[in-house]
């Protein structure tokens, strides 16, 4: 039987670096792929020269509160605008669909400042977190001097916890809208799914660690102890690092988390209840051991 080769220090060495430039080249493509989707913009409405041109993005998507932030800045173009869109040439007033808070007027020759405006989310629940998803319909309209205006509305995103789709495009001859839905961004599912992972590990890890103190009654192994009670406190740290703090009793707490804390909690019990079981019936030969030893000392400093 021909001898298994030997793996030599340079192929550890090689295997090691080559494992990082993978892990690497996963986590950089993650990020492209996360700040492609996050530059992609989307519009609807008009491209006629005299317009009002609605440039939005979400800043912050809150989903305990179901509600979304957008940076918004309207520029008048054309007969509507003047120092190239800075101000209106006359009264401007934004109407805003049902999901908006409120409308706004911008008065004649003022200059037009960005604001920030919040929108309802609806359908989906934080706790089904990291796989829920919410539903938006943003839409403007505008009015000039008190005649719609044709409006062109663009839509992109700042917040890298969410990504954002387009279900439906709602245009107008003096409106535009686009129907939205938010879901969780690839880089915070693939840290959710992470976070699972290594809840379990540690778990079962636990495990095997009081399977095998049990079994070989070695007793009260303090420093083990201290090794699982610290995991059953580290994963309560580590699981209020999941981004976007989901509240306790979401998808991640019921799949992994609870259920790594009861794994954990009980191979603590067990080993230190069998350990202390094994130390007591192990004394009385301790003991006896003490004693004969005592006897032989005693017995050879006679002799």
């Amino acid at each position: 039987m021909a001898a298994m080769r030997k793996i030599t220090p340079v192929s550890k060495i090689v295997a090691t670096a080559l494992a990082v430039a993978i892990a690497a080249g996963l986590g950089l493509w993650l990020h492209a792929a996360d700040r492609t989707a996050g530059d992609t913009g989307h519009w609807v409405g008009s491209h006629e020269p005299d317009r009002i041109e609605v440039n939005a993005s979400v800043l912050k998507v809150d989903a305990a509160a179901r509600e979304a932030v957008l940076r918004v800045l309207v520029v008048p173009l054309g007969r509507f605008g003047e120092d190239d869109g800075v101000a209106s040439t006359g009264e401007l007033r934004l109407l805003s669909s049902s999901s908006l808070r409120d409308d706004r007027v911008f008065p004649a020759h003022h200059r037009i400042s960005s604001f920030d405006l919040p929108i309802a989310l609806t359908g989906g629940a934080v706790t089904d977190y990291p796989f829920d998803g919410y539903e938006a319909r943003i839409e403007f309209a505008a009015v000039h001097n008190g005649e719609p205006a044709p409006v062109l509305f663009t839509l992109d995103k700042v917040d890298s916890l969410f990504s954002f789709s387009v279900t439906n495009y709602r245009a107008g001859e003096d409106q535009g809208g686009l129907d939205v839905r938010f879901s969780r961004s690839a880089s915070v599912l693939v840290f959710a799914l992470f976070m699972m992972i290594t809840m379990w590990g540690l778990a079962i890890a636990v495990f095997l660690g009081a399977r095998h103190l049990i079994a070989h009654r070695k007793g009260l192994v303090w420093p083990s102890f201290g090794f699982m009670a610290a995991t059953l406190f580290a994963l309560a740290g580590f699981r209020n690092l999941a981004p976007g703090s989901p509240p306790i009793g979401s998808l991640l707490d019921y799949t992994a988390f609870l259920w790594a804390e009861v794994v954990i909690a009980l191979c603590v019990v067990v080993a230190v209840v069998t350990g202390a079981i094994t130390e007591a019936a192990s004394s009385p030969s301790r003991l006896d051991r003490r004693a004969q030893r005592t006897a032989s000392a005693e017995g050879s400093g006679a002799g």
